[in-house]
């Protein structure tokens, strides 16, 4: 796996090989002594601990009895897990396929109280009518080259999303207008989810916010489409993985983003008017 664009995850990779370096100088050995005792070319001791390759739990295993710390596998791989997790590949997480992937989620949601999502290209996932998702997750499992079962995954998409109708939890939701105009499926399949963007965001729990394209002198350009739970924990959407940021001073530059992002937004009757000026020009 290349070098996270998340310091976070990059950072929480970089403590591991500072550990595991740590290991090898206090137990003595060179670089090619301690690939000597673990079997491998000395080029991957490098990579492990230069941060360039991730060491797999076999590796640390090993790497810890070459060192005469086996009392340090288990917080070492649980620790070289949790960096990993931090960057995960689309490929990979759907690799039981797209169903799988929404049903995943399920925990996290049901403990967060409250979400906020920005997104500058599709319909967040909570308020997409299950045509739409089956057009979304369709095309992407193309994309991705995965086995396409995107009307299993679209109908676990919208069932997860009858969160939003359940006591305890809030959402705001930020999308660019041209998020309206950019097309999933066909007119009809469009209309229904323009549609229900009408009756969702008038729902009490649901703040549904549109910057407007004319908006002028915008203090932020967001490039990518992103969520926090609560305070906790941020999650970017990238073409081929989603990054989890959890360091508490990237979750609040994400936080303060969407502050400025939110400002920007129109609500109510003016949100309305843009989504039916967006349903005309189906027509």
């Amino acid at each position: 796996m290349p070098a996270s664009p998340s310091s976070s995850a990059q950072a929480a990779r970089e403590d591991v090989a500072r550990r595991l370096r740590g290991l090898r100088r206090t137990a003595g050995l060179t670089v090619t002594e301690l690939a000597n005792r673990c079997s491998w070319h000395h080029a991957k001791t490098s990579r492990i601990e230069n941060a360039r390759t991730p060491a797999s739990p076999t590796d640390i295993r090993l790497w810890c009895r070459a060192t005469d710390a086996d009392d340090q596998v288990d917080d070492l791989v649980a620790a070289s897990l949790h960096a990993e997790s931090l960057y995960t590949e689309w490929k990979r997480q759907a690799r039981d396929g797209l169903r799988k992937l929404q049903d995943s989620y399920r925990s996290m949601y049901a403990s967060t109280e409250t979400f906020r999502v920005y997104s500058t290209t599709l319909v967040p996932g909570f308020l997409q009518t299950e045509g739409y998702a089956r057009a979304l997750l369709s095309a992407n499992a193309r994309f991705l080259g995965l086995p396409d079962d995107a009307a299993d995954a679209a109908a676990a998409r919208v069932e997860r999303s009858q969160i939003i109708h359940r006591p305890g939890h809030r959402f705001a939701l930020l999308v660019e207008e041209a998020v309206l105009h950019y097309q999933l499926g066909d007119a009809e399949v469009m209309a229904a989810q323009l549609g229900y963007l009408l009756t969702a965001g008038a729902l009490p729990a649901v703040s549904l916010g549109i910057i407007p394209m004319a908006t002028r002198d915008r203090p932020l350009w967001a490039a990518e489409t992103f969520s926090v739970f609560d305070r906790d924990l941020a999650c970017v959407e990238l073409i081929s993985a989603q990054v989890n940021i959890s360091q508490p001073s990237e979750v609040s530059l994400y936080l303060r983003a969407f502050e400025q992002l939110q400002s920007l937004a129109v609500y109510g009757a003016e949100a309305r008017a843009l989504i039916v000026r967006a349903i005309d020009a189906l027509r």
